[in-house]
């Protein structure tokens, strides 16, 4: 695996050594081109110039004498006339002989048009040549040639290709060592993430990072680090309590199973004995169970999908039924059931849990309401959700309970105590099935008039509003 380090040296490398090259053509292309132009404009005025002096020396170049034919040489001493075949009428006295031209630049010519081409001497010296009809009547009567050496041009650009050629490797270099620099700038951050991630383990997860980051992206991401470590934090000491609690609710009653296995066995007992230290171990041993049950509903609603159905549900028959059938239960207790049901619009909801939801919170102010007292169930609509209440006459529960009340296995003195709140699991099941629905629980309580517990879950007609 190539280091980021590595990689972004070679990336920022092969990315400058790209533009370089476009940049060192473009120049060169751009430069040869200019050059050759004016190299090309300035044949073109010495040819026209050339031509003049050969006019204006004679109107007919088939009849000259040979004192003219020198006054001509003369004048034009960088220029070769030709015959509209090609053939070398006569040349300036400064004039070297040159390639003829090729047959389809004479063809141009012969029509009129001007032809420049490069042609190369015997001392390799590159030479650009300039081909112009003169005409006569309409018609070309001769062809006037006249060059200009490329050295200077050449020269140029030859010097132009080494100063590119060294300017990119210089730039490419300094890319090089620049990007590396700035790479490890980059990554100090990253290395201090590391090192901190390495650190961190079960019993030190409170370590945090400690990042003076120089850049916004880098010190969002030690906030999204710490906030992660926050919440594992936060959700291994849950589970730690959770398997303590869990461990020592099971110890009590597997304690006593042990110790009336134990007594039993010590000497004979009468059958009597025998039937009541099985029956003190079934009381236990129903006790695990309903431990062991709730453990694995709150166990099935931690995982990514809650064991529910929900489909559309009317919650007044739901509440109306429960209510009729813990009516014997509350009245044994000497308590009154009463229920305030308005008509509700229908939740998405599972009957069957929602069902344990109001089992729970009944049962709970049930064990918590003294003889002659009141426990009334309310279901009403508020804002596009259905409200449940379960309100209860009894002691109350302390404020500092309150925010602690839905944790697993919590007790508080006046809240719920070992032989009226069961394991510590209702509520916690409770808030569990809420969540899975949507909604949420709350409670308010005051001492010595008595707890309301508020579930608040969406309608279904708010959620289709919702989507729509």
């Amino acid at each position: 695996m190539v280091p980021f380090r590595t990689h972004i040296g070679r990336s920022a490398l092969m990315v400058m050594l790209v533009l370089l090259t476009a940049f060192a053509v473009l120049i060169h292309a751009g430069l040869s081109s200019l050059l050759y132009r004016h190299i090309d404009s300035e044949l073109l005025g010495l040819a026209q110039m050339e031509s003049q002096r050969v006019e204006s020396k004679t109107g007919a170049l088939t009849a000259l004498e040979d004192d003219e034919e020198q006054e001509l040489r003369e004048a034009a001493r960088l220029a070769v006339i030709l015959t509209p075949s090609g053939a070398v009428m006569w040349k300036g006295a400064a004039v070297v002989e040159r390639p003829a031209l090729v047959a389809s630049a004479l063809a141009d010519v012969r029509q009129g048009r001007i032809v420049y081409d490069t042609i190369t001497t015997s001392a390799d010296e590159s030479v650009r040549r300039i081909s112009i009809p003169i005409t006569r009547e309409g018609r070309v009567q001769y062809i006037l040639q006249t060059e200009a050496s490329l050295r200077l041009v050449e020269d140029a650009l030859r010097m132009l290709l080494l100063l590119l050629s060294g300017l990119t490797v210089a730039l490419v270099g300094a890319a090089w060592i620049g990007s590396r620099w700035l790479a490890g700038q980059g990554l100090i951050p990253v290395e201090a993430l590391t090192a901190t991630a390495e650190q961190i383990s079960v019993p030190s997860l409170k370590t945090r990072v400690v990042l003076a980051a120089p850049y916004e992206e880098f010190a969002r991401l030690a906030q999204v680090f710490n906030a992660m470590l926050d919440r594992l934090h936060y959700v291994f000491e849950g589970q730690r309590r959770f398997v303590a609690d869990a461990a020592h609710e099971m110890q009590t009653p597997l304690t006593v199973i042990k110790g009336t296995i134990e007594v039993a066995l010590y000497k004979s007992r009468s059958a009597d004995e025998y039937r009541d230290a099985l029956v003190t171990n079934l009381g236990q041993v129903e006790r695990l169970s309903a431990l062991t049950r709730s453990l694995l509903t709150l166990a099935q609603f931690a995982g990514d999908r809650p064991p529910v159905q929900l489909v559309p549900l009317a919650l007044g028959p739901l509440v109306q039924n429960l209510v009729k059938e813990l009516t014997v239960l509350a009245d044994d207790r000497s308590i009154r059931l009463a229920v305030e049901a308005q008509p509700v619009p229908e939740v998405l909801g599972d009957s069957g849990q929602l069902t344990q939801v109001l089992i729970n919170l009944i049962d709970n102010a049930l064990a918590h309401t003294p003889v002659h007292g009141v426990v009334t169930v309310r279901l009403k609509s508020e804002q596009g959700k259905v409200v449940l209440e379960v309100e209860d006459t009894g002691s109350g529960i302390a404020s500092e309970h309150l925010p602690r009340l839905f944790e697993r296995f919590y007790r508080g003195d006046a809240a719920r105590d070992r032989e009226s709140g069961g394991a510590g699991l209702g509520l916690g099941i409770v808030k569990e099935i809420v969540a899975a629905h949507g909604g949420t629980v709350g409670v308010a309580s005051t001492l010595g008039k008595g707890t309301t517990f508020t579930i608040s879950i969406p309608s279904s007609q708010s959620l289709d509003g919702g989507v729509a």
